[in-house]
């Protein structure tokens, strides 16, 4: 491996990394030689991930805890500090997943999902920016994005908002934290996992994959791969070769590395004395409309 690539000073934590993604985040950090704090609500999946870290020969810790909550994210800064001496990576992917849509989505789903994925990300990235801000040596925020958070899906109310302001939050974040040398960006994985086999057309698939069967050829071309296809990003953001990248939106999954474009206007017109409905309406189908976005729903 690269020198600039190696993490053997660095310690980092990935929340939700019992299992799936966080799981390969948490390995493939540990194989570049990073102590790892592996946070999971399942103790015993967190202390498997653990045990095979430490088996391979790497540094890993343990905290048992559902991410959300200031109390939880100050203690996962703090058994990184305690076990390993300082923070330098905080990967927030942790998070719960209710597929409904907005019809049946009810208060308390979308509070867990969003409580999850959007205050666990917050929390998490609050707590690690005042352990980088003390230390004075700068430090990464690699929060988890998703295609829904992008471009929506069909019923991910809850999961779909979240993800969205995740990404919000790395273009206020590596505004504000450009300062202190943190750098924040999101990495956007694609990948056949549980979450995934909730999708019926990719179900088969998923099934196939976890039984040893490789993904077919032209799915990882169009960038839907492993878990362990998406982890190497993560590396790379950990390290000193990342140190120029941030507020990123970066996909990865299969074989494509991806970059998201961030949002801008596509088109506008002016009308001398403003607009009123009634000139919007007049004015629509000929000046707007053509300039309208591809979306899912047929027009």
């Amino acid at each position: 491996m690269r020198e600039d690539m190696r993490l053997d000073a660095k310690v980092a934590v990935v929340t939700g990394s019992g299992r799936g993604l966080g799981r390969a985040y948490a390995h493939a950090l540990a194989a570049a030689g990073a102590a790892v704090v592996v946070n999971d609500i399942d103790a015993a999946a967190a202390e498997v991930v653990q045990k095979e870290i430490l088996d391979a020969g790497g540094r890993a810790a343990v905290l048992v805890g559902a991410v959300g909550t200031a109390d939880v994210a100050d203690a996962l800064v703090e058994t990184a500090v305690r076990e390993f001496g300082r923070l330098d990576v905080m990967c927030t992917n942790a998070g719960a997943l209710r597929d409904r849509t907005l019809a049946k989505v009810t208060d308390d789903e979308f509070d867990l999902v969003v409580g999850s994925h959007l205050r666990g990300t917050f929390t998490c990235g609050r707590s690690a920016l005042l352990r980088f801000r003390e230390q004075g040596t700068g430090g990464r925020l690699i929060l988890v994005g998703s295609p829904a958070g992008q471009l929506g899906d069909f019923g991910q109310t809850a999961y779909a908002a979240a993800k969205a302001a995740i990404i919000g939050l790395v273009r206020v974040w590596s505004v504000e934290c450009a300062k202190v040398g943190v750098t924040v960006n999101a990495v956007v994985p694609m990948a056949l996992t549980r979450m995934a086999a909730t999708i019926p057309s990719l179900a088969e698939t998923v099934a196939a994959v976890e039984a040893g069967e490789p993904v077919p050829a032209a799915m990882r071309r169009s960038g839907l791969g492993t878990v362990d296809d998406v982890a190497p990003l993560v590396v790379f953001l950990a390290s000193d070769a990342a140190a120029e990248v941030t507020g990123q939106y970066l996909g990865a999954g299969g074989d494509r590395l991806s970059i998201w474009g961030h949002p801008r206007e596509v088109f506008s017109a002016n009308r001398e004395g403003g607009w009123t409905a009634e000139s919007i309406a007049d004015a629509f189908p000929q000046v707007f409309t053509p300039h309208l976005q591809r979306h899912k729903v047929a027009r």
